[in-house]
């Protein structure tokens, strides 16, 4: 593949397997494309995945997932413990090989614009594609969630980007655009009191006051009897993963309660390399920094 764009697409389903592989497969055994990973969460009720290739390829296997996810889930039967508005919750592209911000955005115009068409979903504009700056933040977007968003779409400063003015019966509404590359963190705390995860994301995220980079909420994980700050760094160079994770930890100690685990997602190798600086104060043997080159895996890639 000459020219390379990542779509993480998050789906509102996390527990019904054959519906999650049946969406799966609009991106398998499709040339310039491929499925790095993909994770569910029951507890959260969505799924994600991580897939890769040319921009064409991605527009005509998007679209495929788009209609078949429209047709296994219906929104006014989920329920979950993740804010989510749509069937399809929200597409984000990010470049990686030979393409630019400009043509991820140029991708989710063109992919909104014919899956509006095909399918009647309306679709909002986000991150680096948004039209306003009130669309910016997905979670700004996303207020209101499933059950209030036909109510929302009444206001003019709400009319979506593509697609009808009211939400698809059963499919809701989806947010799509161009991002940097963002990392998924969660952190899993050591007690069931949702109370104390909302208050630590509150200290976290930025539009309460905290790191500039982070967006944070408090959620519930009944499957595992535990809570989480689940949040998105959307620049881990300026807003690092220790920085955040340490502030965490610094905060559930007032508490006296433990981290249990944390969860990310995809990473780049330069964080990791960043992490262990951090976390190991690790310098090269021979001079300078800790760096890649000292990893024996970076010579095979």
């Amino acid at each position: 593949m000459k020219r390379i764009i990542l779509t993480a697409p998050n789906f509102s389903e996390g527990r019904d397997q054959e519906k999650i592989q049946k969406i799966l497969d609009c991106f398998r055994n499709r040339e310039h494309v491929q499925i790095l990973r993909w994770q569910r969460d029951p507890d959260h009720n969505r799924f994600g995945a991580n897939v890769i290739g040319e921009p064409e390829a991605i527009y005509e296997a998007m679209l495929e997932a788009i209609g078949t996810a429209l047709e296994l889930i219906d929104m006014t039967k989920h329920h979950g413990q993740h804010p989510r508005m749509g069937a399809v919750d929200v597409i984000p592209l990010t470049p990686l090989r030979n393409c630019t911000i400009e043509d991820c955005s140029e991708l989710a115009h063109k992919i909104a614009s014919e899956a509006a068409d095909k399918y009647h979903l309306p679709f909002f504009l986000y991150e680096k594609s948004a039209n306003t700056p009130a669309r910016t933040n997905l979670a700004e977007i996303r207020k209101g969630e499933f059950e209030g968003m036909a109510e929302k779409l009444k206001s003019p400063e709400w009319k979506p980007d593509y697609g009808p003015d009211t939400i698809h019966p059963t499919g809701g509404v989806t947010a799509i655009g161009a991002r940097d590359f963002m990392i998924a963190l969660n952190v899993n705390l050591g007690t069931t009191d949702l109370s104390i995860a909302k208050e630590i994301a509150k200290r976290v995220r930025f539009s309460s006051g905290g790191f500039r980079y982070v967006k944070a909420i408090g959620v519930e994980m009944k499957g595992r009897n535990l809570v989480q700050v689940s949040m998105d760094l959307t620049n881990y160079k300026k807003t690092s993963v220790c920085t955040v994770i340490e502030c965490i930890r610094a905060l559930t100690l007032k508490h006296g309660i433990p981290i249990v685990s944390c969860q990310i997602g995809m990473l780049s190798l330069d964080m990791l390399i960043e992490i262990a600086r951090e976390y190991l104060n690790l310098e090269s043997l021979f001079e300078g920094p800790f760096s890649a080159d000292q990893i024996f895996e970076t010579y095979l890639l």
